[in-house]
């Protein structure tokens, strides 16, 4: 089931994220994030935007949002979306799921532009940005540290067009 996040969640959400923080490049972020910082998050980001979590059987699989782009008022139709899969959940469709629900509400407001960041190489979110309908359109070379490497970025944005 997807539904909307609450900050009840925030538990299973850093379960989830944290594991990326430690583990991977995928997130910039270098200490996890606690559970009072990630039920801040969710108040802060749900009041204008949607964040979405894919629940089966009171476990969250997976969660998706939408998030400010830039804070200049000319970037106002645009968002950053974000998603994550627990290592359980990877490769079973729920990423899908998920970036599917959260573009469907996207269309129903006033957005022009998604724009999805990758952490690079991620040849799995590469897959699902590309198909869900992104275009890569920028690449970054070495603008983040982690785990003493550079790490390079990608852009990918899914432009609704007059008809969606």
């Amino acid at each position: 089931m997807i539904r909307l996040a609450t900050p009840i969640d925030a538990e299973q959400i850093c379960n989830i994220y944290n594991h990326y923080i430690k583990n991977s490049c995928i997130s910039f972020e270098e200490k996890p994030v606690s559970i009072k910082k990630m039920q801040q998050r969710i108040n802060d980001i749900s009041t204008s935007f949607p964040w979405l979590v894919y629940e089966r059987e009171q476990q969250i699989l997976g969660y998706a949002y939408a998030s400010v782009w830039k804070t200049r008022s000319a970037y106002r139709y645009s968002v950053e979306s974000t998603i994550y899969c627990s290592q359980q959940a990877v490769g079973k469709g729920i990423g899908s799921q998920l970036y599917s629900a959260l573009i469907a509400l996207l269309k129903q407001t006033d957005t022009h532009s998604v724009i999805g960041c990758i952490a690079l190489p991620n040849a799995g979110s590469i897959a699902l940005h590309e198909k869900m309908g992104f275009e890569k359109v920028a690449h970054f070379k070495e603008v983040g540290r982690k785990f003493d490497r550079w790490v390079d970025v990608g852009f990918w944005a899914l432009i609704f067009s007059s008809e969606d």
